[in-house]
């Protein structure tokens, strides 16, 4: 066999031990699959005499992880550190620029810096690997660059965030409303101390803009992803796409129409009888659609020290084997540029929620205002409620321009009648 592969890992939290403990459990496995064994010989983290779990005994420790991927004699430098700046980037510039292929699992670095660090990897004939950056232990990357590479991919989307289809799947099992059931998240460890990040579709976005440039060959471009998160979905929201015949979810969108590419997250209402509706919990899923394929869909864990450390070990071995594919799937000079889409250009089916005064010439007034922009009323549902207290409204439109529903709302938002912000979702009719 041919002479071990030796990497380096700069960050040992969850995923850098559960890489350690995988490497050394599944070692002949490896070694057998690769044709030669894959060593651990460099670690690089902050806290030194912190017990991690893993032994450590043999692996040179290094206190600075840039001067380890500039140093270490190693072919792979992994980085899992995090962050799309600062002490991350500058270890994958450094890894890069001595000639050892990067292993990441850090979807921001690669969203906001990917084309750049790619661009460089190709000019010194090396690999830029990341798999777990998007969906942890679901391959889709490989799906895409591989097993899917003879087809055009007119559409992916997908959950693309645990902590997200968690909140909403426990919302809609157990009744109860956002704040509550992000606590809970946070306590179980779902959720950050500051979810911020999931919470608001910036993790999702992250993510997209990574399989949007791998689905249609273009640069990256995360500053075009439009976003929004999940807060102001409320149980009454969810209660009511159930009795429609939806579930909500917060779903990660990349389509191609006719001047470009729509790149967008934010809460879908999606059939009950699609497979993204009955993925549940922090579980992620993505479907792609290709047109001579079809529709392919990939579901796993989104997270977690297995599954991430798994998809990291998958880039490591093919590199082991020696195998390189471009690292969004087309050559770095042969990218296109990403011809984005704005949302207010989407067309689609919309779900809307007003808490209403229960007064003559309400249904007027709305009926009136979705005359003037346009816009046809699918379905109304409405709930009595004590005199005195706000009714719930909800309407669901037929195909409409996004830029339409804006004013739509906004002159809901104006009418004396209203008491609160009026709830908008999309509603995705999804291939089959």
């Amino acid at each position: 066999m041919s002479k071990p592969l030796r990497i380096a890992i700069a960050g040992l939290g969850t995923v850098g031990t559960g890489l350690i403990e995988l490497l050394r459990d599944n070692a002949g496995l490896l070694e057998r699959r690769c044709g030669r064994a894959i060593e651990v010989v460099a670690v690089s983290a902050r806290d030194r005499a912190r017990d991690r779990g893993v032994e450590l005994g043999g692996i040179e420790w290094y206190d600075d992880a840039v001067g380890m991927a500039r140093q270490a004699e190693v072919e792979i430098v992994v980085e899992l550190i995090g962050g799309a700046d600062g002490a991350a980037k500058a270890v994958c510039e450094a890894a890069l620029g001595a000639g050892r292929s990067v292993v990441t699992a850090n979807k921001a670095l690669i969203a906001h810096h990917g084309t750049a660090l790619a661009r460089q990897a190709e000019a010194a004939g090396v690999t830029l690997a990341y798999e777990a950056a998007v969906a942890g232990g679901i391959p889709i990357i490989k799906a895409l660059r591989e097993g899917l590479a003879g087809n055009q991919i007119d559409l992916i989307y997908g959950i693309l965030n645990g902590t997200c289809n968690y909140i909403l799947s426990t919302m809609r099992d157990s009744g109860r409303d956002f704040d509550d059931v992000l606590e809970e998240a946070q306590q179980l460890g779902y959720a950050e101390a500051d979810p911020g990040f999931d919470i608001d579709g910036i993790d999702a976005a992250h993510k997209l803009a990574i399989l949007a440039s791998v689905a249609y060959g273009a640069e990256l471009a995360f500053d075009k992803v439009y976003v929004e998160g999940i807060r102001h979905v409320t149980a009454l929201d969810i209660r009511f796409a159930g009795e429609l015949g939806y579930r909500i979810k917060l779903l990660g969108i990349a389509r191609r129409v006719e001047d470009g590419i729509e790149q967008r997250v934010h809460p879908c209402m999606v059939p009950l009888d699609s497979p993204i509706a009955l993925v549940e919990g922090v579980y992620n899923a993505v479907v792609a659609h290709g047109n001579f394929v079809g529709t392919t869909v990939f579901e796993g864990p989104g997270a977690g020290k297995g599954p991430t450390a798994s998809a990291v070990a998958a880039d490591i071995i093919d590199c082991a084997r020696g195998a390189m594919v471009p690292t969004f799937n087309v050559a770095v000079g042969a990218l296109a540029p990403m011809r984005a889409v704005d949302i207010s250009r989407h067309r689609g089916a919309y779900y809307i929620r007003l808490m209403v005064m229960d007064r003559p010439g309400v249904f007027a007034d709305i009926a009136a205002t979705l005359r003037d922009e346009e816009v046809s009323m699918e379905a109304i549902l409405q709930r009595a409620r004590a005199p005195g207290e706000p009714v719930p409204v909800v309407m669901t439109t037929h195909d409409a321009a996004e830029s339409a529903m804006r004013r739509v709302i906004e002159r809901f938002a104006g009418f004396e009648t209203v008491v609160e912000t009026p709830c908008m979702i999309r509603i995705e009719q999804l291939p089959r």
